[in-house]
């Protein structure tokens, strides 16, 4: 067993259509699905946390709307995506329910992971139901999205999700058991690669559109998925669902390709933090909050002198001491008028100064990156 595999804590599982639905009848594949929650069962067993990305919405809700086989109008996907989520949740619901698990369904867009004021929304929303002990059941919003329902989506949505969370792996169960040298239904000598440290040029020209009509992933997609899972520190395999317990199967026999991250998640993303993002503002900070950041903790409003800028819930600021040194920055939990009327104070007055009951820290400690010299 690969310890890329064993070593992972926190999983990410993205599910496609034709492993959940019959290309034939259009229904739901419910005893695969009864498997697989077997196995998801297993894992948190072992103290794992697991995230699941489903497709499969709009192929069961084009079933129950009697709509042709082929490509759907734009508005026939959504009344389909909006018809199947019910039947999909109420699924997983029931599957994982009779496991003693606790499914949670999160309707996402691409959107939602690239503005960081959703992102950090869904990211506080998905650590908690973790913390919780439930399971998350992320679904494409088909319902609402436009440019979003397009081919191969939920590949790179499984990818972002798994780089939003800091997952240690992203499983990609497909209806091919890993990336091959070509096509394997098209070529005889077309092998399966093992394992991927890098993504070449020359790996991009092997990828062959190896979808399904349910699905609207492919191999393309599976390598932009690596390719944004890797740079977020996140190892991915793609493995066979075409078995019965897939996740067992992973587990016991190890076959797949694997795409390895040069990184863990939790530096990667600091790089992102610190590198990445263009700061919007600056908190200044007393002598005892740059203490107690030093020592790994977050920043709390009561520690703050003094907000500049204007921002958002979500925009990266920086951190000074009272020289105006930069000593780190990170993603803030408030906005700037919201800051400036907590700082100085105790978290537990936050609620009653804004109205609402916000988050106790202005910076998180795992959404803040701290320069070496304090």
């Amino acid at each position: 067993m690969r310890r890329e595999w064993t070593g992972a804590k926190r999983l990410v599982v993205k599910i496609g259509s034709s492993l959940l639905v019959d290309a034939a009848s259009g229904a739901l594949k419910a005893d695969w699905l009864s498997a697989l929650a077997d196995d998801i069962a297993g894992l948190r067993a072992e103290g794992r946390e697991i995230i699941v990305v489903s497709s499969g919405a709009i192929a069961l809700g084009r079933n129950a709307l009697k709509l042709p086989k082929g490509a759907l109008k734009l508005e026939d996907s959504q009344a389909a995506a909006s018809v199947g989520q019910i039947g999909l949740a109420h699924a997983y619901e029931e599957a994982f329910r009779a496991r003693s698990l606790v499914a949670a369904q999160v309707l996402l867009t691409l959107g939602d992971t690239e503005e960081r004021r959703r992102y950090l929304n869904a990211r506080n929303t998905m650590t908690t139901l973790l913390r919780l002990g439930a399971v998350p059941v992320v679904n494409e919003n088909d319902t609402v999205a436009t440019s979003e329902i397009r081919y191969g989506d939920n590949d790179r949505l499984a990818a972002r999700v798994a780089s939003m969370m800091s997952a240690d792996c992203l499983v990609l169960l497909s209806d091919v058991d890993g990336f091959y040298t070509a096509p394997p239904d098209s070529r005889e000598d077309a092998r399966r690669i093992e394992e991927v440290t890098d993504i070449t040029p020359e790996i991009e020209k092997m990828a062959g559109d190896v979808g399904s009509d349910l699905s609207r992933g492919g191999m393309v997609t599976k390598i932009e998925a690596a390719r944004i899972a890797v740079s977020g520190g996140t190892h991915m395999v793609i493995a066979s669902g075409r078995v019965m317990h897939p996740l067992r199967a992973l587990t016991t026999k190890g076959t797949g390709t694997w795409f390895l991250a040069r990184q863990d998640p939790v530096a990667a993303r600091k790089r992102w933090i610190a590198g990445t993002l263009e700061p919007k503002g600056a908190f200044t900070v007393d002598q005892g909050a740059a203490t107690a950041l030093a020592s790994g903790k977050s920043l709390l409003p009561a520690g703050v002198t003094k907000v500049d800028g204007s921002f958002e819930r979500g925009d990266a600021v920086l951190i000074r001491n009272g020289d105006g040194v930069e000593i780190g920055r990170g993603l803030t939990a408030y906005d700037h008028e919201e800051a400036k009327a907590i700082i100085g104070r105790k978290s537990g007055e936050i609620a009653e100064i804004l109205g609402y009951l916000g988050r106790p820290e202005l910076i998180h400690r795992d959404d803040m990156v701290l320069q070496r010299k304090m």
